[in-house]
């Protein structure tokens, strides 16, 4: 539930954003993306003689609701953090690479039963992150990832896996398996595969209480 009303909070600080981005572009007030940038905008608003008075005060119900989603997104944060420091299958789960505190909480959470899935394949496909297969004149092929099953966490282990392949190809650090495999394919086929080969791990540490022990 932490994590999908901070993911719910997230998306309504977007939209109110967005919105303010919109509002202040039509009065010809414009900065760059990003988190900096968005404070720009909220600082003006009291401030900038560009801004009518009339929209001053409904621009300043937006700088509100940003200023009070971002300290409910905090303090789930901040919960979600405290859980995954006493959790014991967090802590085991954040010693894969690519699994931080916000997936190793989604994962404890979300698979209670891990013996649920015959495999580790199956919970990979039960987060949508095995291949859709194609038959075409009795040949099978491999297309993109179907994209099922839980999109969240999904997505959570999708960006652990794209910073972990981003040190890698900047050489932070050292992984034979994920540099053997940027040297054939494209970044982002790495970084899928990476998220499913970090779903079969998690699996199987859920299922069979089993320690992980990085290899290079």
């Amino acid at each position: 539930m932490l994590h999908r009303t901070r993911d719910l909070l997230i998306r309504q600080r977007t939209g109110a954003i967005n919105a303010l981005r919109g509002h202040l572009g039509e009065l010809g007030i414009v900065t760059g993306k990003g988190k900096a940038n968005a404070r720009e905008l909220m600082a003006l608003v009291d401030v900038d003689e560009r801004i009518p008075q009339s929209a001053r005060s409904a621009l300043s119900i937006l700088v509100d609701q940003i200023e009070d989603l971002e300290l409910h997104i905090e303090s789930h944060e901040k919960m979600i953090l405290a859980t995954a420091k006493d959790n014991e299958v967090c802590r085991r789960l954040m010693k894969v690479a690519g699994i931080g505190p916000f997936a190793a909480t989604a994962l404890a959470a979300s698979v209670d039963h891990p013996q649920q899935f015959a495999s580790a394949r199956h919970f990979a496909a039960w987060l949508g992150l095995v291949p859709k297969q194609h038959s075409t004149g009795g040949r099978e092929r491999l297309g993109g990832i179907s994209k099922r099953g839980d999109g969240y966490i999904r997505k959570l282990l999708i960006h652990g896996a794209r910073a972990a392949v981003h040190r890698v190809r900047i050489h932070q650090v050292t992984n034979t398996w994920i540099t053997e495999l940027l040297g054939r394919r494209p970044f982002n086929v790495v970084t899928v595969a990476l998220a499913h080969k970090t779903a079969r791990i998690a699996w199987a540490i859920m299922a069979n209480g089993e320690e992980y022990r990085a290899q290079v």
